[in-house]
């Protein structure tokens, strides 16, 4: 069968550069007005690095929000790495960005979404609106009154 090329991938990995460089960004200049992050990932992923009581909680997905009280945001080019406090103990994260879920900035009406398929590959949904519901350790993103724009990409992926 001949190679085709991938585009389903390399919208994914174009989209999965979007959350490096916001969190670059942030990492670099912390966050600047309103601005805040709920990022959604698979706990179960390989890589992922969370304590052991983190992971019982949560041992599939969780979502951390990057608002007011994180600290050392360190992001390299496939992860990232930030010290967040639960119930009063701080607790170092280890995230590659292919078990990122979701990725939200509230304040900007922004948001992608990404699914995990069969083996492991992520098929993307940008905007959020018509993607399927994720549990999550907070509490809804708020989407404000009027929706964003929804990108379809099914057109592109290969059945």
């Amino acid at each position: 069968m001949p190679e085709v090329l991938r585009y389903d991938q390399m919208v994914e990995d174009a989209l999965r550069g979007v959350v490096r460089q916001a969190l670059a960004y942030a990492a670099r200049n912390g966050l600047p007005g309103d601005h805040h992050f709920y990022i959604t990932f698979r706990t179960d992923h390989p890589g992922v690095n969370v304590a052991p009581r983190i992971r019982a909680r949560y041992p599939e997905e969780m979502t951390i929000v990057l608002q007011h009280q994180f600290w050392d945001l360190d992001v390299g080019e496939d992860a990232f790495g930030v010290t967040l406090s639960f119930s009063g103990v701080s607790e170092r994260l280890h995230i590659p960005f292919v078990a990122v879920a979701g990725f939200a900035d509230p304040s900007a009406k922004f948001g992608l979404q990404f699914e995990m398929a069969e083996g492991d590959e992520a098929v993307v949904d940008a905007g959020g609106e018509d993607g399927e519901e994720h549990a999550a350790a907070e509490p809804e993103i708020p989407t404000g009154e009027q929706p964003g724009k929804v990108v379809a990409l099914d057109a592109f992926r290969k059945k």
